[in-house]
């Protein structure tokens, strides 16, 4: 009787329902690493500039040699420029043929090719665009020659290579292959970069050094790639693609928060020249050839 009175009048609590599973929020590292990059002066649709004081125009025709994805010459067309892509893959070339060809109007020119000297006229360009891709060259004086001549008088030029600090950290995790053809066969210091450059007779107008967020995301990624056993052959820029590691995601998260913090700007700059992954030079093509003549004498 009494245990009847007691449940009529004070009833079992049901229990709660488990709370499901809350998915983590994935993020990519491709995304903050150009969240990361737009702090340092690139892809500014506003401005037109791919890089702070390389602008471009409806005017310009760029030349973007080993173009991969295309991300350099998909921003020229954004701002109306005529663009010549090259690369060595034909998919990449043929790829990025068919995005242009839906966001221009222009004559617009990709090529097959991994052999010189291209089969483009003297001074074919107003600006000319080769990153990330010297390091992958036997002999980069030729070149560099080569990229000199395509320029028009007075042509900007916008180079990159990886600095040399990722590189050598990177010798301790990466396999063998990583330093080998088709990957990376020279590391540049800064002085060899700047000799390259004014030896086939351009100006150098800018340099900047960043990309510690890279660096560390390399040597994640082997990490990973090891500890997964999984084969580390092949192209290294073809490998870097969704679904991504964890503990790379995990580090693009916590780089997210860096820079989302109100002293993480100046933190990313200090680590950037500590430890940057690339090395930039902004170089201008002699007006007068003559001059040009001179410097490479």
């Amino acid at each position: 009787m009494i245990r009847a009175l007691v449940r009529r009048f004070f009833p079992e609590a049901k229990p709660e329902p488990a709370p499901l599973p809350v998915e983590p929020t994935r993020v990519s590292p491709r995304e903050v690493g150009l969240h990361d990059a737009m702090h340092d002066g690139w892809f500014s649709g506003d401005s037109g500039e791919l890089l702070k004081g390389f602008a471009i125009t409806a005017d310009d025709t760029l030349l973007d040699v080993g173009c991969g994805e295309g991300v350099a010459t998909l921003f020229a067309v954004r701002q109306g420029a005529s663009v010549i892509f090259t690369d060595s893959e034909h998919d990449k070339v043929r790829d990025l043929a068919r995005q242009v060809e839906t966001q221009s109007d222009k004559a617009n020119l990709g090529l097959v090719s991994n052999s010189l000297p291209l089969p483009l006229a003297d001074g074919c360009a107003s600006k000319v665009v080769c990153m990330e891709v010297l390091e992958h060259i036997d002999q980069p004086e030729p070149f560099m020659a080569e990229l000199v001549r395509m320029g028009r008088p007075g042509a900007l030029y916008l180079l990159s290579v990886p600095a040399p600090v990722g590189e050598h950290l990177q010798k301790g995790i990466a396999p063998a292959n990583y330093f080998q053809s088709p990957n990376h066969v020279q590391i540049f210091t800064p002085e060899r970069f700047a000799a390259l450059v004014e030896d086939a007779g351009l100006v150098i107008e800018h340099r900047q050094a960043t990309g510690f967020f890279w660096v560390m995301g390399m040597i994640f990624f082997w990490a990973s790639e090891r500890a997964a056993g999984r084969d580390l052959g092949g192209a290294v820029r073809d490998r870097i693609q969704a679904p991504y590691p964890p503990l790379m995601e995990s580090w693009a998260k916590t780089w997210q928060d860096l820079l989302a913090q109100p002293d993480g700007l100046a933190i990313k700059q200090m680590l950037d020249q500590f430890m940057p992954k690339s090395q930039v030079i902004i170089a201008r093509k002699p007006v007068n050839a003559d001059a040009a003549s001179r410097r490479t004498a």
